[in-house]
């Protein structure tokens, strides 16, 4: 392969990398933000 597409394609690979965490961190907030949200409704219902 070219020099070129080996640039092209670790600029990608680096790309995909980037968003490919963006979206763990997402879905771990949108967890955490369920849990606390579960936790104030169970204090509720016990309560």
């Amino acid at each position: 392969m070219s020099k070129k597409n080996n640039a092209r394609r670790a600029a990608y690979q680096k790309r995909q990398e980037e968003d490919g965490k963006k979206v763990v961190n997402w879905i771990f907030g949108v967890l955490v933000v369920l849990a606390l949200a579960f936790a104030v409704y169970s204090m509720f219902i016990v309560s």
